[in-house]
């Protein structure tokens, strides 16, 4: 069942004291955003946070391993306890985002200006 808005609006809220936060909808489900970089996937209102050393040293064990999704790599299935921590969830993000590498720049095909030719040639017309 894919995550509810509202569960989403939640989580950011509870996030408030970051002010670089941004969630987008990703195939039915919600990709969240530090400083640009994706720290967490929230999938059947489930928080999923990347796998990071700082996140798992932060957490003290309390937390367990799952995919997101079948076949993704496992992350940090994060409890509702944590969640509602004001204090931790908000840190435990900043720090999973400032362990995570910046995202390598999408190669974006340059525009070609391709001007409209004649297809019949370039004959001129005129008195000769």
């Amino acid at each position: 069942m894919p995550s509810q808005k509202s569960f989403v609006d939640y989580i950011i809220d509870q996030l408030s004291s970051l002010s670089n936060i941004r969630a987008l909808k990703m195939f039915g489900e919600y990709g969240l955003y530090c400083d640009d970089k994706i720290v967490m996937l929230i999938c059947d209102d489930r928080v999923y946070l990347k796998k990071t050393d700082i996140g798992e040293t932060m957490l003290e064990g309390r937390f367990e391993y799952a995919p997101a999704y079948p076949g993704a790599k496992p992350s940090l299935l994060i409890a509702e306890d944590i969640i509602e921590d004001r204090e931790l969830f908000p840190r435990l993000i900043s720090s999973t985002a400032a362990a995570l590498p910046m995202p390598k720049p999408k190669n974006r095909k340059p525009k070609t200006n391709k001007k409209k030719s004649n297809k019949a040639g370039s004959a001129t017309i005129g008195n000769t």
